[in-house]
């Protein structure tokens, strides 16, 4: 049974890709944990074509979102689909928590949005920087171009030793990419 959800599961994805004009690019490389950082991150719609990766290519990712969204029905399909509730409104040592998760599992890949929400942002979180940097986990590099209509997976970052530096990096492979909401989009960091 199986092998069949999977070629369903597939086979749904590629006729939503087809009927949304989408296209995909790239794939997740074959890593046993990571974390992915998808960006930019200005509409709802980015969750929706994230997902379409995720179903064809049949990748058990994790990623996280909003408690507020974990709210019955949508909790049960959030958390079947490899969400993980975040209240972003008190200190949860978040770092830490998912530096166990990494610690604990063979494989876990964690997918999140840096800006942390969808609205124009002045800088962004630096969680995801400080979880691959203390799980000793690559940053995979996975965005939504609006312009080309196209959802992918890019670049494998590792972490160096300046996160100057290699915020600087990340923001020029942002730079090339079309948000759906261009007005929203603003790359800014600070250490």
């Amino acid at each position: 049974m199986g092998k069949v959800k999977r070629f369903l599961e597939k086979q749904f994805a590629r006729f939503l890709l087809l009927v949304t004009g989408w296209q995909l690019e790239g794939e997740v490389p074959d890593l046993k944990k990571c974390i992915i950082i998808g960006a930019p991150h200005t509409s709802n719609w980015d969750f929706f074509f994230g997902f379409l990766y995720k179903m064809y290519f049949g990748l058990n990712i994790h990623f996280l979102m909003k408690h507020e969204l974990f709210q019955f029905p949508f909790g049960m399909f959030f958390r079947a689909v490899g969400g993980i509730p975040v209240d972003r409104h008190k200190k949860n040592n978040l770092v830490e928590t998912l530096y166990v998760k990494f610690s604990q599992a063979k494989n876990f890949y964690l997918a999140l949005s840096p800006e942390g929400t969808r609205n124009k942002v002045k800088e962004w979180k630096r969680g995801f920087y400080y979880i691959a940097k203390k799980a000793n986990v690559p940053i995979v590099m996975a965005y939504m171009d609006y312009e080309r209509k196209v959802v992918g997976v890019g670049q494998v970052f590792y972490p160096g030793k300046s996160i100057e530096e290699d915020m600087a990096a990340i923001k020029e492979y942002y730079g090339k990419i079309q948000a759906k909401f261009p007005e929203k989009f603003s790359f800014e960091h600070k250490v």
